[in-house]
């Protein structure tokens, strides 16, 4: 679906970047209702908070940790899974056009290709965060965490002038080791 979105992108912006004029828009993430605070780190904090609430304290949050964990356990014990499924799904969907908002405001333009490769460094910053891959598991401060150490890492290595190709080497890298260390994780919960 992923690809389905992106190719449709392209076909209806003829693959070109759109220019967003309006002041307003991009005032939304690069202004400031606190000074030397950028609006959009007060959205993201707001929205973190939002999604700690939700994973924590709703139903919705239980039956997705319950789902991750255990689709076929959880649907038996009487959960709807394709509707709390798709609860979370539109859930996801309400944050990433958050996201979307703040970074096409930031910079004043959108492009139908943008985004590509992004799923990666999102993988990445929930996995440090303590999430597990598995299911189950899931940490909104520590994906937090995870997002600044990966943003941070990013910013380090373009300012050391490492290329873009060794860039990606290296996130891909941080990935392995969080990926591995969460096996490690799991594997240390289910021998005690």
């Amino acid at each position: 679906m992923m690809m389905v979105a992106r190719g449709l992108a392209l076909i209806i912006s003829g693959a070109s970047s759109i220019t967003i004029a309006n002041p307003d828009f991009k005032y939304f993430a690069s202004g400031q209702l606190i000074p030397g605070v950028a609006n959009a780190v007060l959205i993201f904090v707001l929205l973190a908070v939002v999604a700690w609430f939700l994973l924590n304290k709703t139903l919705l949050g239980r039956y997705a940790l319950a789902i991750g964990s255990n689709e076929e356990a959880t649907r038996l014990s009487g959960v709807n899974v394709k509707l709390w499924k798709t609860l979370v799904y539109v859930t996801a969907g309400i944050f990433i056009a958050f996201g979307a908002l703040l970074y096409s405001g930031r910079f004043g333009f959108v492009q139908p290709a943008e985004g590509v490769g992004f799923e990666l460094n999102v993988i990445a910053a929930v996995v440090i965060g303590g999430t597990s891959l598995a299911g189950g598991r899931a940490n909104i401060l520590g994906t937090v965490v995870g997002a600044l150490i990966m943003e941070t890492l990013k910013k380090g290595l373009q300012m050391m002038g490492i290329a873009q190709e060794w860039q990606l080497v290296v996130t891909g890298i941080v990935v392995l080791i969080a990926v591995f260390v969460d096996i490690l994780r799991r594997k240390r919960a289910s021998a005690v």
